[in-house]
């Protein structure tokens, strides 16, 4: 199934770039260029593409003003925004995503070598979601099996990938001020763009939200984001960040935090795997279900991409299937430690 791409940038270099780049992957067609936020909204109309990327910081319209329009007329149509680092450039990402963009690529000169195959990755994504848009009935792929009683919540781990940064900003959201436990993330996302990330779900958290750092103190009612390009473990009492090799294909994986949370805090361990491509979490999952804890999983209708939830499930590593207000409405109820079903 072809994936028609329109790219997005003011600079006929990155242009070519990104085009010559596309047209390297199987299954995809150019379908054409637009300069700035205006030219795309037109091109969009015009071409009906199956993906965007889009640039930020263009001329005439920018890329966050034509995010933002185009999430009104085409709400379904994935949107994969080009960033440069930087302090305010991260932060503008971290808005495109909580607007809907699908995902990011980091734009600079070190990573033009990646570019391919994070492009590969998001025509990926959007070849599954052009499948289930044509889908004429949507068959869900999990039943809702019976959640065990648990009541005795000491520490949350929650894994996420692509679609995971707008979940997890309503997920936080969600979190009860007295809740006094520790929560750990793993949101799959380069180095860099996670301290933005963090200081993005802070400011809409009643709770404390930073970057984890090496040897941090595990403290109550903290929420410790992992730092791109670093997996995060716990040992009950701090943090420990290493730089291990890639776990399928990414760091962080959520697999090293859920395997060493789940030695730590066994039955009193809440997992959740979140909306991601690949197959990271799931194991992680299994081990905290096999220490007696209890483990969620986004359900398939509100994922992006149901990879991850969808190897958990198939491992045997989940209690619960859960739709996202379903999460949020159990993130209510977990207060000073417990949690009633």
């Amino acid at each position: 199934m072809a994936i028609r791409l329109l790219v997005v940038d003011d600079s006929a270099f990155m242009r070519k770039v990104v085009a010559d780049a596309a047209l390297e992957i199987p299954g995809v067609e150019l379908a054409g260029i637009a300069r700035n936020g205006e030219d795309a909204l037109e091109a969009i109309e015009r071409l009906k593409p199956d993906l965007v990327t889009l640039d930020i910081e263009m001329p005439k319209m920018n890329g966050l003003e034509a995010l933002k329009i185009i999430k009104e007329r085409y709400p379904e149509l994935p949107v994969v925004m080009l960033s440069a680092y930087s302090k305010s450039g991260s932060a503008v990402t971290m808005e495109a995503l909580d607007l809907g963009a699908l995902d990011f690529i980091e734009k600079s000169p070190d990573k033009m070598n990646d570019l391919r195959a994070s492009l590969e990755g998001k025509v990926l994504v959007a070849q599954a979601l052009k499948e289930r848009k044509e889908d004429k009935v949507f068959q869900p792929l999990a039943k809702r099996p019976e959640v065990k009683k648990q009541d005795d919540v000491r520490a949350l781990v929650i894994g996420a990938s692509t679609g995971g940064p707008k979940v997890l900003f309503e997920i936080v959201q969600a979190l009860p001020e007295n809740l006094f436990i520790p929560v750990f993330i793993v949101q799959h996302m380069p180095k860099g763009f996670t301290a933005s990330f963090a200081e993005r779900l802070n400011s809409g958290c009643k709770l404390k939200v930073v970057e984890a750092q090496d040897q941090m103190p595990v403290l109550p009612g903290v929420v410790y984001v992992a730092p791109g390009d670093f997996h995060m473990t716990v040992d009950g009492h701090r943090i420990r960040l290493d730089e291990k090799p890639k776990i399928h294909g990414v760091r962080p994986a959520a697999d090293p935090l859920f395997f060493s949370a789940a030695k730590v805090y066994g039955p009193g361990l809440m997992g959740i795997i979140l909306t991601g491509m690949g197959k990271d979490g799931g194991q992680g999952l299994l081990a905290v279900k096999e220490a007696g804890g209890t483990t969620y999983v986004q359900a398939r209708e509100s994922c992006v991409v149901y990879g991850m939830p969808g190897h958990a499930l198939a491992l045997g590593a989940v209690e619960e299937v859960l739709t996202l207000p379903e999460i949020k409405e159990k993130m209510k109820r977990i207060v000073k430690g417990k949690t009633w079903n």
